[in-house]
């Protein structure tokens, strides 16, 4: 079988091992998006399992991008074009894809701004100059790493206002309430909303989870041990029936 060639022989069962959940573990150079490429280009080509029925989860646009290529030579197709193609990408990617699509549930409006890092930061400085706070109080810089670390362990604010113990903590979550007023007002969402968001998305809005849920058959997630909280909660909504690869041998 032409989909197999070229892959040793724990690699091949990782390819047609497609019934229920599969956890592989293998170390760097193994041939972990190999794998995972032709175990795509298996499912569909051998267990007539639709393009969109697939969600490819990986760390990098570069990668991405290569297993497109790869997928396109397996399959005999042209990988510019995208109609044969699953759901891959980056988590950010595929969650920006999700939200222009859904996120009206959360009132959020298909054409949203994406801020980059400096955007956050220009808009933390905003609010902490709304707070009559001052740099030596508190550094624009160092708020939005807190509050970058904050949402990727899923907290808002007011939950990181309950939990403040001391007075640097309270100012911080107010400099945090602050921000994301004024992002929402700007109908606007940073990198690490694109997973909060969405994960808040699929948790309280079950029919969209259970549309998602239904439609992806297969998901599988490369360097899965490097997800953080955000990227783990976004993958698990998802899943009715997991199957999730770490580093693919």
């Amino acid at each position: 079988m032409d989909i197999l060639k070229g892959l040793n022989a724990p690699q091949c069962d990782a390819v047609q091992s497609t019934d229920g959940p599969l956890l592989i573990l293998a170390g760097a150079g193994s041939g972990k998006t190999k794998a995972l490429t032709h175990r795509i280009a298996y499912l569909i080509a051998e267990k007539n399992v639709w393009p969109e029925q697939v969600l490819a989860v990986t760390f990098t646009n570069k990668a991405a991008k290569e297993m497109r290529i790869r997928l396109g030579e397996l399959l005999d197709q042209d990988a510019a074009r995208r109609d044969f193609m699953p759901w891959m990408g980056t988590f950010h990617s595929i969650c920006v894809r999700l939200l222009r699509m859904e996120g009206e549930a959360l009132g959020i409006q298909r054409n949203f701004v994406i801020y980059d890092e400096d955007d956050r930061r220009s808009v933390v400085k905003q609010a902490i100059k709304n707070l009559e706070i001052t740099d030596k109080q508190l550094k624009p810089s160092q708020a939005s790493s807190v509050i970058s670390v904050e949402k990727n362990k899923l907290n808002d604010p007011e939950s990181m206002l309950e939990n403040a113990r001391f007075p640097y903590q309270q100012m911080l979550a107010e400099v945090y309430a602050e921000y994301e007023k004024l992002r929402r007002n700007a109908q606007a969402l940073d990198f690490d909303d694109l997973l909060t968001e969405t994960v808040r998305l699929l948790r309280n809005h079950p029919e969209v989870r259970k549309k998602w849920q239904q439609q992806f058959r297969h998901i599988l997630v490369d360097e899965y041990q490097d997800t953080n909280a955000a990227q783990y909660a976004r993958s698990e909504e998802h899943t009715s029936e997991l199957q999730s690869h770490s580093d693919l041998v």
